[in-house]
């Protein structure tokens, strides 16, 4: 197909890739479950970039004005990418679909990308419009508005690419750049969402072994590789160290505990669901009919492929057994499995292996397609499988309205933090039930107070008492915040007071004085910026000796 048509291939591809963004060119934000939450986090997180910090960990106008960590915890590409956007003047309503709609099509081209290095070029666009098509991806396009699962499916695919290029390639000189390829892919996916990271590492493994023949020098491909796999969390790791060390001090456990039990679906749900914007237990969870196809044909695709290719065989029986896991786990009976394996409970809803499961049948299509070897029955059935994927989905594009909100609206206090507030800190309430009336107050004796300065990470006041005065700084604490009397730190900052739960009290000395209420990195975040950024010295240098060295780059 398109073989002497290129740019008609890419064009064509483009369209059919773009076709369920239609309803993103409408104005306003399209009402989902977390889309206007998500706007105002990129609103804290851009305006925490705007004070300078590189790194933005804390909220300051969420949960009521009283701020929150979860800038810490919530993946931060999406982030960094709508507030790219945001800075090149778009709104933040804008900038956030500008990233949905950037993401899918990626998410597309990626698939057809390493599909079409291993199979051919029918076979990579039908897996890719398989991957695009699914069910599930509209559900987190238009119902949960889950920026993050959505950008992490650019990464899936991309990581095995550069994994395939990689092994395949036998000229030293491009290996550096296919190995940092695969750096940044898996550095995209950890920062992108720690659900899908986790659930996806093991089939990466999985595919480097499939990688395995006895023409190649196994040692140095699965060590190199490895190597630029481990790069890759490094680069991350100025993220995902502070978020999974970190979340003790946080509700996360407490509020996330035994709820994933409630959260199963049936398995007639993964053949057929109605299309709902309902919460869980309402929207569909559908696999897909050409997805659960490909799964029923894989043994006749397995068998096919045993006599003549059998590591694409091993590949396929692979893929099979990861979309059987997946589905598995979304249902009711693997309740002793998350029970054994407790880290499961912390994806919190079971449905989310849908994930994994459309990657994994998306493949098995392009696979299934690729043992046809008449051309024209191929065609046809590329055409059929095509038609048969899109057509059922195209009620699915469309929001169920839209809000149209200025940006000054969540640049304000926002009266909001989560779903769940399993972020909150440890030692404060779920959530704050009003805005404070002022945010410093005397609780104790007697003072002025002026405020001189206020960003997100920093709050500063001239403070005079005439006999010494307790200060409620209505910010919640969390590991960082620090208060500096006239430059020294204040070793006696309390926030576990029961009447005042979370929040941050100090004492102040009769006279005049300087304070600083400031947010800072604490020693574990500080060595996991450092990791990072040696990381990113590393990648340059590496850069460095290659553009010196006069290697080419394609």
């Amino acid at each position: 197909m398109f073989k002497n048509g290129s740019k008609f291939r890419i064009l064509f591809l483009l369209l059919i890739f773009s076709l369920p963004l239609l309803p993103l060119f409408h104005s306003g934000l399209p009402i989902t479950h977390d889309g206007q939450d998500h706007i105002a986090r990129i609103a804290n997180f851009y305006q925490s970039l705007s004070d300078g910090n590189i790194i933005p960990r804390w909220a300051g106008n969420l949960n009521w004005g009283y701020g929150h960590p979860i800038l810490s915890f919530l993946y931060p590409l999406p982030s960094y990418s709508a507030s790219f956007f945001h800075f090149l003047n778009f709104s933040y309503i804008d900038s956030l679909k500008i990233v949905f709609g950037l993401s899918f099509v990626a998410s597309g081209i990626a698939m057809y990308l390493w599909v079409r290095n291993f199979l051919d070029e029918n076979s990579a666009i039908l897996a890719s419009i398989l991957y695009l098509y699914a069910p599930y991806r509209f559900v987190d396009l238009y119902v949960r508005g889950a920026i993050g699962e959505h950008v992490a499916f650019v990464f899936l695919p991309l990581i095995l690419y550069f994994l395939l290029k990689f092994y395949k390639t036998e000229n030293e000189k491009r290996e550096v750049w296919y190995g940092l390829g695969l750096s940044f892919s898996v550095a995209g996916l950890i920062l992108s969402h720690n659900a899908i990271s986790l659930m996806f590492f093991p089939f990466v493994g999985f595919y480097m072994l499939s990688l395995w023949s006895k023409n190649n020098f196994f040692g140095k491909f699965f060590l190199t590789s490895l190597a630029y796999l481990i790069l890759g969390f490094l680069l991350s790791s100025f993220f995902w160290v502070p978020a999974f060390f970190e979340g003790k001090y946080t509700l996360r456990d407490i509020v996330t505990g035994g709820e994933i039990f409630s959260r199963f679906v049936g398995f007639k749900d993964l053949v057929y669901g109605q299309w709902s914007y309902g919460i869980t237990g309402q929207f569909t969870t559908q696999i897909g009919a050409v997805g659960i196809l490909a799964l029923i044909l894989s043994p006749l695709i397995f068998k096919r492929l045993f006599g003549k290719e059998r590591k694409k065989a091993f590949f396929v029986l692979g893929t099979v057994a990861y979309a059987i896991f997946g589905i598995i786990l979304m249902l009711n009976f693997s309740k002793p499995i998350y029970e054994t394996i407790t880290i499961l409970e912390k994806f919190q809803f079971p449905w989310r292996f849908l994930s994994i499961v459309i990657f994994a049948t998306a493949v098995l299509g392009g696979i299934g397609l690729s043992v046809v070897k008449n051309p024209k029955i191929r065609m046809v059935l590329l055409v059929l499988f095509s038609l048969l994927a899109i057509i059922p989905t195209i009620s699915f594009w469309r929001a169920n309205g839209y809000l149209q909100k200025p940006d000054s609206f969540y640049e304000k206090v926002y009266y909001g933090t989560t779903d769940t507030g399993e972020s909150s800190p440890v030692w404060s309430v779920r959530f704050m039930e009003r805005e404070p009336k002022l945010r410093i107050e005397i609780v104790e004796g007697e003072a002025e107070i002026m405020q001189t300065q206020r960003t997100s990470t920093r709050h500063s006041y001239q403070i005079v008492s005439a006999s010494g005065a307790r200060i409620k700084e209505n910010t919640l604490y969390f590991p960082g915040w620090k208060v500096y009397v006239d430059g020294k730190e204040n070793k006696k900052v309390e926030f576990q007071d029961a009447r005042y739960r979370g929040i941050i009290t100090f004492y102040v000395e009769r006279g005049r004085h300087k304070v600083d209420v400031v947010f800072e990195e604490t020693k574990l975040r500080f060595a996991a910026n450092m990791v990072s950024l040696i990381s990113i010295v590393l990648v340059f240098m590496l850069i460095f000796v290659i553009v010196k060295a006069k290697w080419k780059i394609i």
